[in-house]
């Protein structure tokens, strides 16, 4: 699947939230009983989330040198178990791919993290 962005990423994250909505939001339409409420609410809880998201992205895009590495660091601090380059791409909008990698090397060469695999699936974890 490609990569989303946006309403489209956000809805593809909840689809089956999505799709339990959509059903419930139609039933009895053919009779003109349906109840478009839950889809309303899941659709309006999304542009929400997507607006968040944006805010945050527009934030973080005027930020002066070093900041996007300490947004990287703290990111990780804050994972408690492995994650993956594309966990630090969603908690650090606005910060490339990349720029993720180079942070990570970083930590890496001062024993700071490690790899758990290789390639575009791996996963990382802190030390100690």
């Amino acid at each position: 699947m490609g990569r989303y962005v946006g309403i489209e990423r956000l809805i593809e994250e909840n689809k089956a939230r999505y799709y339990e909505t959509l059903e419930q939001g139609s039933a009895g339409w053919h009779e003109g009983g349906n109840d478009p409420w839950s889809y309303v609410n899941f659709v309006l809880a999304t542009l929400k989330s997507a607006y968040g998201e944006m805010e945050r992205q527009v934030e973080n895009s005027a930020s002066p040198r070093g900041s996007k590495t300490a947004l990287v660091e703290a990111a990780i601090h804050t994972k408690a178990g492995p994650f993956s380059v594309v966990d630090l791409e969603r908690a650090c909008a606005g910060v490339s791919r990349d720029m993720i990698r180079r942070v990570l090397g970083q930590l890496r060469a001062n024993g700071e993290i490690e790899s758990l695999g290789r390639g575009p699936g791996a996963t990382w974890r802190k030390k100690g």
